[in-house]
């Protein structure tokens, strides 16, 4: 999941809490060229606030035209729709430029307890609670969350075994990637900013006193404690990546330590290849970390490109990042 999608919950509950009714729309697949993935999300109401993207743009603005106009069904009581954008749409809908086809579900949340309810469940997820699974009957038939494991598509269907028909949409709702990097230094400058552009949740742990000052990190959320304090007291989930930045031990070896005791699904430091094996054999001596442990640290950190500048060498660590991410070895980068 992105920060924008927490972004997007969020704000809906607030709207939800004061007293406005809320359209929820979920791409569900995507045929052909396009730039939101399955499970995005847009949060809307029916005077033009909105936030979020299905597209990029064009279908947006027709989403957001037919609800000013009364449409998604409030005056019938129907709180669920299922929309194709696209050539071939069900309904009349823009073109997209880019060729491609979007199938959307859009929900309706009225104000009440159990709109705020489940869309606090969603928030909570989402900030790294226990993740969910939201099963959403096509029929307009009461959805219902459940306990999940977090891992697959975030987007499936139920099917009825007779007709093939789809019968419910399957929506995974897991914590949203989060890029944890212990100290501050330009290339951690340089790492920051793109992970956010990435759709990171982005968060710089450095306790040293002015090392903030004057760093460009728009978006960026700063803690001035020891990157191994804030992992030890909660603060990664299986959607986090830590990466150590600085080439200072005192901090990278102490985030090293606490990081394999949880479930982050990267974890890895800057160095040469002389530099890593010595830090191995430091982590195994005086860490007392096992040769599991020690294998799961990315070391050296980051795709070999050659990287020479902080911003190459930060291009290099997020492409890891992202390859881990979506399930990829590096023989297939």
């Amino acid at each position: 999941m992105q920060h924008l999608d927490l972004s997007v919950i969020r704000q809906a509950l607030s709207w939800s809490r004061g007293g406005s009714t809320v359209w929820l729309a979920t791409v569900l697949s995507t045929f052909g060229s396009s730039p939101r993935e399955p499970g995005a999300w847009l949060a809307a109401t029916r005077d033009g606030r909105h936030i979020g993207s299905l597209s990029g743009g064009c279908v947006e603005e027709d989403f957001l035209e037919r609800l000013a106009a009364g449409g998604f069904g409030d005056a019938l009581g129907v709180r669920l729709h299922r929309v194709r954008y696209g050539e071939g749409g069900d309904v009349p809908a823009p073109s997209l430029p880019c060729g491609g086809v979007l199938d959307v579900l859009v929900e309706r949340f009225d104000p009440g307890a159990d709109s705020e309810t489940h869309l606090e469940a969603l928030a909570k997820a989402l900030e790294g609670h226990l993740p969910l699974r939201r099963r959403v009957p096509l029929d307009g038939g009461s959805v219902t969350l459940k306990d999940d494991d977090g891992l697959g598509e975030r987007v499936a269907f139920a099917r009825d075994t007779a007709t093939g028909e789809h019968t419910e949409v399957l929506l995974r709702v897991g914590p949203v990637a989060r890029l944890l990097i212990a100290g501050m230094s330009p290339v951690a400058e340089a790492c920051a900013g793109f992970a956010v552009g990435l759709g990171f949740e982005v968060i710089v742990c450095d306790p040293r006193e002015g090392v903030f000052e004057g760093a460009d990190l728009a978006g960026v959320e700063k803690v001035a404690l020891l990157p191994s304090r804030f992992i030890a007291e909660g603060g990664c989930h299986a959607a986090t990546a830590i990466v150590a930045l600085t080439h200072d031990p005192r901090l990278d070896d102490l985030t090293m330590i606490e990081a394999v005791k949880g479930a982050a699904f990267y974890i890895g430091a800057m160095g040469s290849l002389k530099t890593s094996r010595a830090r191995a054999e430091r982590l195994a001596r005086s860490g007392g970390l096992t040769g599991a442990e020690i294998a799961r640290l990315h070391m050296p950190i980051g795709l070999n490109l050659g990287s020479k500048t902080p911003a190459e060498i930060a291009l290099a660590v997020m492409a890891d990042v992202v390859r881990v991410r979506r399930g990829k070895t590096r023989e297939e980068v």
